[in-house]
């Protein structure tokens, strides 16, 4: 998944309404007949007089000229081609929506305008497409700013204000660009539910979301869902029509607030996290063996991430009572702003650097402890990546790169053992020995490979018996080898062996009929500053 443009079909529903017609009178309502018999049997029904029932009629705009806030953007991207990753990728363009806040910004979704080369902006009433930047991204909670540095382009425009979150069952309002026309369009929803809920600009990060009904279709990404005149979320994902229809979601106001005092020093640091896993304890026999009263409080440690802030501070087997004096229910919730949330909501509004302070049972024994928070590094590899061009090496047609999520989609590997290694990446700590997974993902044939199809998908363990770690090894290996290169991959089976000079020899020959620009990447680099530096060499 490189961009999320959320599939839907705009359906138009024709009804035949009987006597509904224009200038067709409706025929006067019809008794039953019977016999005309006289007696007193027969009975009229008493006449009733008609009372009118006031119908209230809602305003024509309740949230007012929300088309001096919202534009519609327009950004031309090019997605990474993990296959040949030398070259530049493949051309997207797509359109979203966005609306003005405070300080001449224009918020939107970070999949509107992630990986893009160009990007221009519409408003209401004005022909012209205005070329804008992007100011902050932040991938793991799918928002981004925007700015327009034409000078005049924000004059007449009127920022939003952000609300709280509605309430369950409240009505809410959908405003975007969709299929179907070039105009603003407006759908309304209901507010069904509110929870964590996975992001899947990034396929890794899960944050607070707010279910609505109202359709939310391609178009509509970045756009403004608003209640009583204000900004209650931001539409950003839904189901498609084979999955579930009439479910959408929105990223809610703390999200979004969280977005902004973040950026606030300039730069955006993501989201920290505890890096553990935890199991509920509803077990009344589990409670007693743990040594814990019968209060329903408390979570298990089930295991801590080595590469996070709470190694050697938590253990696996610890119970977490409190979380900054939030007490913790066995159920894993909390009591925060009086509603019910999962206790990572507390480590949620935490930034890079903060502090937070758990009351926890350790072998029957009470405990206080503090973690200052920040984000692990080896999630990255299970999300999705944007703005960076592919790390690999290319030696001898042999194309090497670290597993990762879009290096996995890319190739569509079915390998259970590259499944078991990005699986189980961190709860194995497979980290700890590979920092990167290598894998020989594509070959290039030439006759100096002709008999290594085989090895395709293998993970490299060790060149000429040293250990290879991290991609940077590898290139390093591959240039101080010897006449003859040994590969040996993770598993049974024979090494991989390469002649050197027929490697050199065929080098130009497999450049230029694979049109390979570069044989390889080490860093990640933003694309855009990788081609600046092309264009200096």
């Amino acid at each position: 998944m490189k961009r999320i443009f959320l599939s839907g079909y705009a359906a138009l529903f024709f009804a035949s309404l009987a006597y509904a017609q224009e200038g067709t009178p409706a025929p006067p309502p019809m008794e039953p007949q019977g016999p005309q018999r006289t007696g007193p049997w027969k009975s009229s029904p008493p006449t009733q007089e008609v009372v009118p029932v006031p119908v209230p009629i809602a305003p024509p705009k309740p949230n007012g000229p929300v088309q001096k806030s919202l534009v519609r953007i327009t950004a031309t991207s090019v997605d990474p081609d993990y296959k040949a990753p030398w070259n530049a990728g493949s051309l997207q363009r797509g359109v979203g929506a966005g609306f003005v806040i405070n300080g001449n910004r224009i918020m939107t979704n970070a999949h509107v305008v992630a990986n893009n080369r160009y990007i221009t902006v519409e408003r209401d009433g004005d022909p012209n497409k205005y070329p804008a930047q992007v100011q902050f991204i932040a991938n793991d909670c799918d928002l981004a700013l925007v700015t327009v540095p034409a000078k005049d382009f924000f004059k007449n425009m009127v920022p939003l204000k952000f609300g709280g979150i509605p309430a369950l069952e409240s009505t809410v309002s959908a405003y975007g660009y969709p299929i179907g026309g070039e105009r603003m369009s407006v759908t309304t929803g209901i507010v069904s539910r509110v929870d964590f809920q996975l992001y899947t600009h990034s396929s890794v990060d899960q944050h607070l979301a707010i279910q609505i009904s109202a359709q939310i279709n391609p178009g509509n990404s970045g756009g403004p869902v608003m209640q009583d005149g204000k900004v209650v979320g931001v539409a950003f994902q839904g189901y498609s029509g084979d999955v579930a229809q009439g479910v959408a979601y929105m990223i809610p106001t703390p999200v979004m607030n969280r977005f902004l005092n973040d950026i606030s020093n300039g730069q955006y640091d993501e989201y920290p996290d505890l890096a553990i896993t935890y199991a509920k304890l509803q077990n009344p026999a589990q409670r007693k063996y743990l040594g814990l009263v019968d209060d329903d409080r408390g979570v298990l440690v089930s295991s801590v991430v080595a590469a996070g802030p709470s190694d050697g501070i938590l253990r696996s087997g610890d119970v977490l009572l409190s979380i900054d004096g939030h007490p913790i229910a066995s159920d894993s919730n909390v009591e925060l702003d009086g509603e019910r949330a999962q206790f990572e909501e507390v480590v949620e509004r935490k930034f890079k650097g903060d502090s937070v302070k758990l009351d926890i049972l350790r072998d029957k024994q009470p405990m206080t402890v503090t973690i200052k928070l920040f984000k692990p590094w080896p999630y990255s590899i299970q999300g999705h990546t944007y703005d960076v061009r592919p790390r690999y090496v290319l030696y001898g047609g042999l194309l090497f790169q670290p597993l990762s999520l879009d290096m996995l989609e890319a190739y569509r590997t079915s390998d259970l053992r590259l499944r078991h290694f990005f699986e189980y990446f961190i709860l194995e700590q497979i980290y700890l020995v590979h920092p990167d997974v290598i894998v020989l993902s594509n070959i290039l044939p030439d006759p100096i490979n002709s008999y290594l199809t085989p090895y395709k998908g293998a993970i490299v363990d060790e060149v000429n018996g040293k250990k290879i770690r991290t991609l940077d090894e590898l290139s390093q290996a591959f240039a101080q080898a010897p006449e003859r290169l040994v590969i040996r991959m993770i598993g049974d089976g024979p090494p991989l062996v390469l002649d050197r000079n027929k490697v050199e020899t065929a080098r130009e020959r497999i450049k230029t009929r694979y049109n390979v620009l570069k044989e390889q990447n080490l860093e990640e680099r933003p694309a855009s500053r990788i081609a600046a530096a092309d264009e200096k060499n």
